[in-house]
């Protein structure tokens, strides 16, 4: 895959249900894409200031500037949240793929707590829960040889005892 071909919009909707989506969503996601990335660099920036300056000494109308604007900004938010929306979709394909691959880890790993797959779906506070229960294990661990794999770092437990 290359870098061009992660910037394009995904081909189906990204709901899990695999429709594709039509050639003109597609259209306007590349369109969304490239006018967001023209109008937030500093140059076009620095344009409309003194475009807005040009037209103030100019002795122009305000009402047209203000409403020329106004509906360039609305337009141009809209464009930043379609491509905002882009980007938060992939980054949850990315983090449910993630999961899996450390699910399977987890699972596939002698010596780990195989209740720990999965939890990334519990509450926030059962996961605080049980990471301290987790490190509470760690801290307690014997020093019998079959048990070496659940010891904490020493330096680890310096600085967890330093905290408290």
């Amino acid at each position: 895959m290359t870098a061009t071909d992660r910037k394009q919009p995904q081909k189906t909707n990204g709901n899990g249900n695999g429709k594709e989506r039509s050639a003109l969503y597609l259209l306007g996601c590349n369109i969304s894409a490239w006018v967001s990335d023209v109008f937030a660099h500093p140059s076009v920036q620095l344009g409309f200031i003194l475009l807005c300056i040009g037209w103030f000494v100019s002795g122009l109308s305000t009402d047209l500037l203000t409403a020329a604007l106004s509906i360039m900004a609305i337009t141009l938010t809209q464009m930043v949240l379609n491509r905002q929306n882009e980007r938060e979709a992939e980054a949850h394909r990315r983090d449910v793929a993630m999961h899996a691959k450390l699910d399977e880890l987890i699972i596939a790993v002698t010596h780990a707590h195989n209740e720990l797959a999965g939890i990334e779906e519990l509450p926030e506070e059962v996961i605080v829960e049980l990471k301290e229960e987790t490190l509470a294990k760690l801290t307690e661990a014997t020093d019998e040889p079959d048990e070496a794999h659940r010891r904490m770092p020493t330096d680890a437990k310096r600085s967890r005892s330093a905290a408290k």
